[in-house]
C-alpha cells in the first residue's frame, strides 16, 4: 500500500510541476481536456476487447492522469481538490453497500443493483435514471437505461416473453415497411426493434454495445481480406461480382479472419 500511495504522490507532484511550468498543461481547462478524455476511454475500451492488457495498463494511466488533471484545476478555483474527489467516492461506496459496511444481507448481485438504485433515491436522486449521461451512445444508453430500470423491478419475469416482444416489434416493422407508411414511421419501428434486442441482450448476457463493436472488427477484418486479395488478382472490388466478393469473404471467414 506504502509504495502505491508513493507512486499517485509521485503523480500529483508532476502534475503541480506541469501546470507551473509548462505552456501546453498550464493553458488546458476542463473544456480543452474533455474531448481527449473521451479519446482516452475509447482506447482503453479497445485495449479491453483486444485483450491487449499491457496496453491496457497505458491506458489507464492516461486515464488516471486526466482524472489528476481535472482535479488541479478545480484546485486552482477553489472548487475542490483531489482529496476530496477520494473522500467523496469513499463515503459513495461505503454508503451504497450496507451489505459490506452495514447488517444488510444480500443473496446476489441483482439483489445488490436493486439496493444500489433505492440508496440512490434515498439520496435525493429524482429518478433512477438520472445517472445515465445524454451524450451516452444510443446502444448504450438504451441498456444502461434498461439495466436501472430493471434494478427497481421494471422487467419481464421470463426470457421468453422478451423474446417475444423482439418478434412483435419486428412484425410492427414489417407492416410499416411494407405499407411504405414513410420515413418517420419506419424510423420509429426500427428504434422500437432495436430497443427490444438491446433488452433481449441482457437476459443473455450480453453487452450489446460488446457485442456490435466485436462484429464491427470482424467486418473490418474480412472485408480487408477481400480487398487484399482482389489487389494481389490485379483486380478492383467495383469489377468484381457479389459472388466473387461473397467466396473471398468465406475464405476469410474459414481461415478464422
Amino acid at each position: 500500500m506504502e509504495e502505491k500511495l508513493k507512486a499517485f504522490g509521485r503523480l500529483l507532484q508532476i502534475m503541480d510541476e506541469l501546470r507551473a511550468g509548462c505552456p501546453w498543461d498550464r493553458e488546458q481547462t476542463f473544456e480543452s481536456l474533455r474531448h481527449l478524455t473521451i479519446e482516452e476511454t475509447y482506447e482503453l475500451s479497445d485495449s479491453i476487447l483486444a485483450k491487449d492488457y499491457q496496453g491496457l495498463g497505458k491506458e489507464l494511466g492516461d486515464i488516471m492522469l486526466h482524472l489528476v488533471f481535472y482535479a488541479k484545476i478545480a484546485e486552482e478555483k477553489g472548487l475542490f481538490d483531489i482529496r476530496d474527489v477520494a473522500e467523496g467516492i469513499c463515503e459513495k461506496l461505503v454508503r451504497r453497500h450496507p451489505h459490506i459496511y452495514g447488517d444488510v444481507h444480500v443473496s446476489d448481485q441483482e439483489e445488490v443493483k436493486s439496493n444500489w438504485e433505492k440508496i440512490k433515491l434515498g439520496e435525493g436522486k429524482k429518478s433512477v435514471l438520472e445517472g445515465v449521461p445524454n451524450s451516452l451512445p444510443a446502444l448504450l444508453k438504451a441498456y444502461r437505461m434498461q439495466e436501472k430500470a430493471g434494478g427497481v423491478g421494471f422487467e419481464w419475469e421470463r426470457r421468453e416473453d422478451v423474446w417475444k416482444k423482439v418478434r412483435e416489434e419486428l412484425n410492427e416493422l414489417n407492416s410499416e415497411v411494407e405499407a411504405d407508411s414513410g420515413a418517420e414511421r419506419i424510423e420509429d419501428e426500427f428504434g422500437d426493434v432495436l430497443f427490444a434486442l438491446v433488452n433481449y441482450a441482457r437476459y443473455i448476457g450480453v453487452n450489446p454495445e460488446d457485442a456490435l463493436e466485436r462484429t464491427n472488427r470482424k467486418f473490418l477484418s474480412r472485408f480487408r481480406y477481400i480487398e487484399d486479395q482482389a489487389q494481389a488478382k490485379g483486380k478492383s472490388l467495383h469489377d468484381m461480382s457479389l459472388d466473387e466478393m461473397d467466396l473471398l469473404w468465406n475464405e476469410a471467414k474459414k481461415s478464422g479472419i
